[in-house]
């Protein structure tokens, strides 16, 4: 039994998704290889193969894979495919585009979000915004699989280099598709998906000045990451980038602070996994206390102060 992993990265560094995909990986059980698509991604390589329980390393480099559109991208890992068992990638947006197209192509039926290995064939995934959570197994010759991550320790990196292979990097004959430009919004804070420690604010805050009034100095005090509910972000209090939750992203930090969110299960679906919640809200009934290990019943606009006054 052979496994394919779609690596995560920007073609300067790997990102540690793809080290928690690896122990996913890891519990189907077989040989691993990761497949880092990309152009100039060299050192991405290279730490890919420090990682434990890697068999090899697939290099495939070239203009058209630079920014891993779907259809160039598919395309390769569609012509690998006939060597593995079983191809995984993160549930990052660049893996929720790329496998599913992969699924197709190779007629088969994708697993998404899996948050836990059952048997080789056989995994667990959540439904109904994190309400219940579903058991698939899946009967086709070639098993595609998304990785929710935020359910899996990253694998270490302190092995004996694996081997790098580097491979055609294919053309994409289709040209259905182009890359046009990466608008990015600047941001010095820690990577929400990545961040041990997230302050999120709710639409209780009243204005995004008041977001940014209130949220920053804690933040900046914890060197956290600033998320926000999607209440917040229609309102225009934030921007959709520092969404958490069914339609943002999911998150499991060490410490998830919560102010002024309810608790809806949407938001809940992206958060309740981190391993510390702490929820400041003046409604004592609020559904966020559900899920919180400490909570506080008491205006933000008073705790936050005293809390950064505090640290």
């Amino acid at each position: 039994m052979a496994i394919l992993l779609f690596a995560e990265h920007d073609n300067q560094s790997l990102s540690d998704q793809t080290a928690k995909a690896l122990s996913a990986a890891s519990l189907i059980g077989g040989d691993i290889d990761i497949l880092i698509a990309g152009k100039n991604a060299g050192s991405v390589a290279d730490a890919a193969a420090k990682l434990s329980g890697v068999r090899n390393v697939i290099l495939a480099e070239g203009d058209t894979l630079e920014h891993r559109l779907a259809e160039p991208t598919a395309a390769l890992i569609v012509n690998l495919s006939g060597d593995y068992d079983t191809i995984l990638a993160p549930a990052t947006t660049t893996g929720k585009n790329v496998l599913p197209r992969v699924a197709a192509l190779l007629d088969v039926m994708q697993v998404s979000d899996v948050i836990e290995v059952v048997s080789p064939d056989t995994f667990k995934r959540p439904i109904y915004a994190g309400n219940a959570i579903e058991t698939v197994q899946t009967t086709d010759a070639t098993r595609i699989l998304t990785i929710r991550t935020t359910s899996f320790a990253a694998a270490t990196g302190d092995n004996a280099p694996a081997p790098i292979k580097t491979i055609d990097a294919g053309s994409d004959g289709t040209g259905l598709s182009t890359f046009l430009e990466n608008i990015l919004s600047k941001n010095d804070r820690p990577e929400l998906g990545s961040a041990k420690i997230i302050v999120s604010g709710g639409r209780a805050l009243g204005s995004a000045e008041r977001f940014q009034e209130v949220m920053t100095p804690v933040a900046d005090k914890l060197g956290a990451a600033i998320g926000a509910s999607r209440a917040a972000v229609d309102a225009g209090y934030a921007s959709n980038d520092l969404q958490v939750g069914q339609t943002g992203k999911v998150v499991a930090p060490d410490l998830y602070i919560a102010c002024g969110i309810s608790g809806a299960i949407q938001h809940l679906a992206g958060m309740k996994d981190s391993k510390i919640i702490v929820a400041i809200n003046t409604d004592e009934d609020a559904p966020i206390f559900q899920v919180a290990d400490y909570g506080i019943v008491g205006d933000l606009f008073d705790i936050l102060p005293e809390l950064e006054r505090q640290l």
